[in-house]
């Protein structure tokens, strides 16, 4: 058996695990050798075992060694059951504490000599030790994680500090021995990082702290290089294929529409809008970003693009993630492309069937120029004659597969992927790293800032004041319903519940309007016509109206229970009003619980600005969270943290494009090891198939 073989041992056959063990250590994404070297402490203590227990204080964490004299269980409450051991330490008698683990009865008879580590408590007379780890050094295989730092990890149910430390030695001393260094050496020399067995030592074995940064450093730069590596090989593939069309320079369908538009294009959108086109005009498929702030204008750079797809007797696809939003860029598109002669076509989930045929056979015709649809678009069944401009909105709602399923319908069509979710720089080169990026970072002129409060349900009376003033001088309003997380039938409930209670109650001299998810599309429709036509005060609704939803009049955006969404949610939501002229609030009704909700809704109230909430949200819950990275098609991170190591970061993704320009296919004999860890690391991923 080779190394490689022998790391991916299936962990059921590392003796002392089994099975059942195997199936318990599964739950935390171990399966291999190769996942328990890779788990890595959450944490580390500084354990120093001292003689004598008078030698402590109280409330210090400490270890200190016993002969055992006795033990009993005390019933404290229902529940609750403390086993209490005494000891003696050759001068003092102390106490070590455990709750509801009676079988330590079993494992510690008198006689035995014990360290225990853990907090001092000493309020009641004699030393007492609550214990968090022990060690019986009568053991023939005595751990000896007393004296030395100590690895704390992440445990489930059933799975202990110390078999999870036992089987991290096995492993250490039985694979890693020969462990095959897979980084090029030059870049081992280069950055003064640790030989791979050393670095994997360091993480779970250290003699001190300094160790542990040293190996931590190793295992950053690693982790990052092997991604970077990823997404430069994945953007190689796209490069290296060649479209089979090319536009025109004509542009005079372009320029009429932007004619009839009542508004200019920002600075920001033009220099977007050249950088998009320049794309356009390239031999290879455009595979492009567009980042932008809600309310920046992203939807009328992507109907230019789909438009001149159009121009160019080709096709245009806009794929968006719910209903609502398809409907609205559909009545966008078709108001402003039917009179151009453009042909916009809408395909959901919801239509009927003779709609969806109908829908087909113009798709497949090539009669539809531009469509605009749900997940419906990349059905098995449906046929382009000819995509060649596949744009997805709010794209961190659909999987790199879906996208690769879209963009599948066409030949090397071009790719523009568009997010009202700023992302942060190092995120970016993460998530994107495959893709060219552009930012409208420029709101169309004339705009107010949002005033954004904070405000306890007890004051909502006053809101719902504010509210009915605001209507009264012409103005509408939005009140979100709270974020019901069992069902989507629960929460449109409670919606309905809500607009009947207004429409009775506070808001009983206006004309309040309902919208969730459960309606009908021509329901829908019917509902955000008469909001927008001024015919609804005020519209109580769920997130449906998250993105995509653009009505000037709106001014006053109530949110209730502002702490149950996450802040890119709550900074979207809040992008529904200020989009006129006139001054906009958003008032966030909330009693947050958590230091995490208190957080968010103190960062909104702060900043309107997107690109910082999008810093803070990444702070507050992590990359794996933040914009679907889990169903991004990407490995998570264990060591690498986007904000703290953005400088690793850089320099891996630099390395990583170099070394691609060099070696394309990771043929050199230097390389070898690489090749062979990516293949054994990513296993299925598409983006290295080609290699080799």
């Amino acid at each position: 058996m080779n190394l490689i073989q022998k790391i991916s041992t299936p962990i059921q056959y590392v003796k002392t695990v089994g099975p059942q063990r195997a199936s318990m250590l599964q739950k935390l994404g171990i399966y291999t050798v190769r996942d328990m070297l890779y788990y890595f402490p959450r944490r580390y203590e500084e354990r120093k075992l001292i003689e004598f227990v008078n030698e402590c204080s109280q409330d210090d964490t400490v270890s200190v060694r016993g002969t055992v004299l006795g033990s009993q269980d005390l019933k404290l409450r229902q529940g609750l059951t403390a086993t209490k051991v005494a000891l003696s330490d050759g001068m003092n008698i102390f106490y070590a504490v455990w709750f509801n683990q009676p079988h330590i009865k079993k494992q510690i008879a008198p006689g035995l000599t014990i360290t225990v580590t853990g907090k001092v408590d000493q309020r009641y007379g004699a030393v007492q030790i609550r214990v968090a780890d022990f060690e019986l050094n009568n053991s023939s295989v005595a751990e000896n994680y007393w004296c030395s730092i100590v690895p704390v990890y992440a445990l489930s149910e059933k799975i202990n500090q110390k078999f999870l430390r036992g089987l991290i030695k096995t492993c250490l001393e039985e694979y890693t021995s020969e462990q095959e260094e897979f980084i090029p050496e030059n870049l081992i020399k280069k950055y003064r990082l640790l030989p791979l067995n050393r670095s994997l030592l360091w993480m779970h074995q250290p003699q001190n702290i300094l160790e542990t940064e040293k190996a931590r450093r190793r295992l950053i730069f690693e982790e990052l290089f092997l991604l970077q590596l990823l997404l430069a090989a994945r953007k190689r593939t796209i490069t290296r294929k060649l479209k089979f069309f090319t536009y025109s320079d004509k542009n005079e369908i372009l320029k009429k529409f932007l004619n009839n538009l009542s508004f200019g294009l920002t600075p920001a959108q033009s220099r977007v809008w050249q950088e998009i086109m320049t794309d356009m005009h390239r031999s290879v498929p455009m595979y492009r970003l567009l980042q932008g702030d809600v309310g920046s204008g992203k939807t009328v750079i992507s109907t230019l693009a789909l438009l001149k797809a159009a121009e160019n007797g080709l096709q245009g696809a806009l794929m968006v993630p719910t209903e609502i939003l398809a409907e609205q860029h559909y009545l966008f598109l078709k108001r402003y492309m039917e009179p151009l002669g453009i042909n916009v076509g809408l395909l959901t989930g919801k239509m009927k069937k003779a709609e969806k045929n109908m829908a087909f056979q113009l798709i497949e015709s090539g009669q539809m120029q531009i469509v605009i649809g749900t997940h419906a678009l990349i059905q098995e069944n449906i046929a382009f004659k000819h995509l060649a401009m596949a744009v997805i909105d709010e794209q961190h709602r659909f999987g790199v597969r879906q996208r690769a399923t879209l963009q599948d319908k066409g030949i090397c069509p071009d790719m523009l992927v568009m997010t009202a979710t700023p992302i942060p720089r190092t995120l970016a080169m993460t998530l994107y790293g495959d893709l060219d990026i552009s930012v409208i970072d420029q709101l169309p002129p004339g705009r107010k800032p949002i005033k954004t409060h904070v405000i306890y349900e007890n004051k909502l009376p006053d809101t719902y004041e504010f509210m009915r003033k605001q209507i009264r001088i012409g103005r509408q309003a939005y009140i979100i319903c709270p974020l019901v997380e069992e069902s989507e039938h629960v929460e449109s409930q409670a919606a309905i519940d809500l607009a009947l209670e207004l429409s009775e109650g506070e808001l009983a001299d206006f004309s309040v309007g309902l919208l969730h998810g459960r309606m009908k599309s021509e329901l829908k429709e019917e509902v955000m016509t008469k909001f927008r036509l001024g015919e609804i005060d005020a519209l109580v609704t769920t997130t449906v109206i998250e993105v995509g939803v653009d009505v000037p009049n709106a001014t006053v955006m109530v949110i209730l229970d502002a702490d149950r969404f996450g802040l890119a949610q709550l900074h979207q939501l809040r992008g529904r009003v200020g989009r006129g002229l006139e001054q906009s609030y958003c008032i966030l009704v909330a009693n947050p619980k958590t230091d995490e909700a208190r957080a968010r809704l103190a960062a909104m109230h702060r900043s309107e600005d997107g690109f910082y909430l999008a810093e803070q949200d990444l702070r507050i819950r992590g990359p794996g969270e933040f914009c679907g990275t889990r169903q991004s098609g990407l490995p998570d991170l264990k060591v690498a943290d986007l904000i703290r190591d953005w400088k690793i970061l850089e320099v891996a993704r630099q390395e990583a494009i170099d070394l691609l320009a060099s070696d394309p296919e990771l043929k050199k004999p230097e390389n070898e090891a690489l090749l062979r860890e990516i293949r054994t690391r990513f296993p299925d991923s598409v983006q290295f198939a080609h290699i080799g």
